[in-house]
Parts: structure tokens; sequence; C-alpha cells
């Protein structure tokens, strides 16, 4: 398993380097992983336009619907595309801007604290089984650095203001995945049970809203 490097940055992705992060008030403490979904223009995907917002470079003529999103800086450390490429555009050291208003435990300003991880796709359509693969993958190199403990999606750390990975992200899915290359990796390396302890997987879309 290949792990994230020093700096923060996961060889086995596509490097595109983005201006909007800035540093964490706490390098050390990163615990907490967030899961979007993300398509433009919304629902289809493979083109160019999520990486071009992500690294500051969207031509917002180039699609209606772009024009909502003039002057917003947003990033996400990884974004996983439909067939399962993983791309990252910020150092899981420093802090992207991926959450927004956010709040977990009594914490808000979740982006001081977490990496986010966007998914192609949008809120009404099935996840592929590359992305979850991928995903898992990427879950347990992100481990092997930071102390990870939960896994929740951007609806539930900013309810009722956002709403994805969306009733379509199959969590159990997710978990399954990741429990079955935690134990290729441990039966390969034994040494790897420390940095690859258990996480808290949320359950899915929050039923009360």
């Amino acid at each position: 398993m290949t792990p994230v490097d020093d700096a923060g940055w996961w060889p086995l992705a596509q490097r595109y380097d983005s201006p909007h992060f800035d540093e964490r008030p706490d390098p050390a403490d990163i615990t907490l992983l967030v899961i979007h979904n993300i398509s433009l223009p919304a629902g289809q995907f493979g083109g160019p336009h999520v990486s071009d917002l992500f690294t500051g470079r969207l031509d917002y003529n180039a699609d209606p619907s772009f024009a909502d999103l003039r002057g917003l800086r947003v990033s996400s450390h990884f974004f996983i595309r439909r067939d399962g490429r993983v791309l990252q555009y910020v150092a899981a050291n420093a802090r992207a801007w991926h959450a927004g208003r956010s709040e977990f435990c009594g914490r808000e300003k979740c982006n001081d604290f977490s990496i986010g991880i966007e998914l192609e796709g949008t809120d009404d359509t099935p996840f592929e089984a590359a992305q979850y693969e991928a995903l898992a993958v990427l879950t347990l190199a992100l481990q092997q650095r930071y102390p990870l403990a939960d896994v929740l999606g951007h609806e539930h750390i900013a309810p009722g203001r956002k709403t994805d990975p969306g009733v379509w992200f199959d969590w159990s899915h997710y978990q399954q995945s990741w429990r079955k290359n935690r134990q290729r990796a441990l039966s390969q390396c034994g040494t790897l049970v420390a940095a690859l302890g258990e996480l808290r997987f949320v359950k899915g879309l929050l039923q009360s809203q």
C-alpha cells in the first residue's frame, strides 16, 4: 500500500495544484474525513470543469450554470473520477476550502481538522464500484499518515445547507471495501496494525432531515 508522503501528497494521485488553501491552525489535528460529490455542469461527467474550479481557472462562460460560481474560491484535497482515477489539488497537510460553514461534535470550521474527498457524481446518481474501491484505498493511505477517527458526509457537518454525497452514496459498500482492503494490507504487513485502526463511519443520510 502506497502511503501519503511527508508533504501530504499521495503518489498514486494525479496532481493539480490549487491556490485555494492555507495553513491549518494545528497540523497535528487531522481527525475527520469528509465525503462530497460534485459534477460540472451538474450531472455531466468526465470534463475539465471541476479541476478548473478547484485551480481557479474555470471559464464562467462555458456553461450558463457557471454564472453562480463566479468569484467562488473553493478546493478539495482529492477528487475521484467515475473510473476510479484520483486527482489531488491540495496537500493533506494543508487546509483545503471544501467544508464551508460546518460543525462536528461541537467543533466549528471543519476545514481546520478535516480532509475533503469529492466524488464525481450527483445526489441522485449511483456511484461506481471503481469509486468505492479507490475511496477505500485512499482512506487507508491517509490513515497511515494522519490520526483519522471519523468519516462523514458534507450533509452531516452542514445539515440544512448541504445534501451531499446524498442518498445514492452507499456507506455500507464504502465500509465493506475499506475493511476488505484493510485486511489485505494487514495480512501483507502486520506492522500496519497501529496505523490502520478502526474508523467511525456515519450510517448515511440523517433521517431526521
